[in-house]
């Protein structure tokens, strides 16, 4: 990845910030996008010291213009982009019954709508360097989640995008890899949308039995290093996609029965 052109969006923090240190530690000239310039500076600076090469644009993905003028960035900047990877992620917790749908809109905008603009912009740079597009989803891109149906249905609609652009472009060197983190400890979860929009706050799982942003970081970047296709990154997770798809009625139940677990679960064990 040494010289390589890594764009990277939600760059502030959790995966993101994990994905910067990485690639910028193996001498990719990292491209970073998030909302919050402040802590974008800050890492770039750290970065900086460690002699990496860094641009920065503050940005949200769900404007188009935002993530056309960060790939605008990255070619002015570096010359082109090898590698893009849509990690800016939402997510929510409630009932599809109670919930006001402006979230289900807002996760669509940034979960799906933000990995389509950046993809749109950047791919015709990924072509002529026959890079890797990368998009962070998770196993509730593979199987419905309760309380989650707002980052289900995004993660999934994220999902079949990748793979209708890798087969696409099957015959142009386009890698595509599609990676699915289990619970990670991140800033994703804290910032998770409840059922009115506002912010969840505390998350309600236990940090320390979670997979480390730095963890998930590594293995991502070894799988656009080996150009993988997919990345399950968890036993739960790959048990899950298995039993989904040999026992779904099953599968339901056990979902449903771990999901109900959670501290302060919305639905009834």
């Amino acid at each position: 990845m040494k010289d390589k052109v890594v764009l990277i969006t939600g760059a502030s923090s959790g995966i993101g910030r994990a994905l910067a240190q990485i690639f910028a530690a193996h001498g990719s000239k990292v491209v970073l996008m998030a909302r919050q310039e402040e802590k974008l500076r800050v890492l770039a600076d750290e970065l900086k010291e460690k002699n990496a090469e860094v641009a920065v644009f503050a940005g949200d993905v769900a404007e188009e213009k935002d993530c056309r003028a960060m790939v605008e960035l990255a070619v002015q900047r570096f010359g082109g982009v090898d590698v893009l990877i849509n990690n800016a992620g939402l997510s929510m917790r409630a009932l599809f019954n109670e919930l006001d749908l402006t979230v289900i809109r807002q996760l669509m905008d940034v979960n799906f709508w933000g990995t389509v603009y950046c993809t749109k912009y950047a791919l015709p740079e990924l072509l002529k360097s026959k890079g890797s597009l990368v998009g962070i989803s998770s196993i509730a891109g593979k199987k419905g989640l309760p309380a989650r149906t707002g980052y289900s249905a995004s993660k999934f609609a994220m999902e079949g995008f990748m793979e209708t652009l890798r087969t696409e472009n099957l015959k142009k060197g386009l890698h595509v890899l599609v990676a699915c983190p289990g619970f990670t400890a991140s800033n994703i979860r804290n910032a998770a949308l409840a059922k009115d929009g506002s912010s969840q706050g505390e998350s309600p799982r236990d940090e320390q039995k979670m997979m480390s942003a730095e963890e998930v970081a590594a293995r991502i970047y070894r799988g656009v290093v080996d150009r993988k296709r997919d990345l399950v990154m968890t036993t739960e997770g790959k048990l899950a996609v298995w039993l989904n798809r040999l026992f779904p009625s099953w599968s339901d139940r056990l979902i449903y029965n771990h999901m109900a677990k959670e501290a302060d679960s919305p639905l009834k064990q």
